[in-house]
């Protein structure tokens, strides 16, 4: 688990532009191409924000505070754009939007609490 994280934060500029790419193409691709996941929309939301923000907010780099700010504010922007191509805007995407990035970062604090107090 170690070299995973280690992994992760000797790449995570790569690996979180990677995830914002695949979270903009999916959320304004058109709704009926998209495939059948198992979940629900909200929770699909969360996941992929939170899973967004956890390497930034594992390597905190000079103004993590200010990319995850970044973060939610692209949800809301994905979510003003998505009427335009033929999806639906929604406050509640926006929350778990928010909500996800939050959990990302809790959980990536708890991470980086975890292994450096057991080093």
């Amino acid at each position: 688990m170690v070299i995973v994280l280690q992994k992760i934060k000797a790449y995570w500029w790569q690996i979180t532009l990677a995830l914002l790419s695949a979270i903009t193409v999916l959320s304004l691709y058109p709704h009926a191409s998209l495939p059948v996941v198992p979940g629900t929309d909200k929770s699909h939301h969360l996941i992929a924000y939170a899973v967004l923000v956890f390497p930034t907010a594992l390597r905190k780099p000079n103004r993590w505070g200010l990319i995850i700010l970044f973060f939610i504010l692209c949800g809301g922007l994905i979510e003003l754009i998505q009427p335009y191509v033929n999806r639906h805007a929604e406050w509640l995407d926006m929350l778990a939007n928010t909500s996800g990035v939050i959990l990302g970062a809790l959980l990536a604090q708890l991470v980086n609490g975890f292994y450096n107090n057991g080093q």
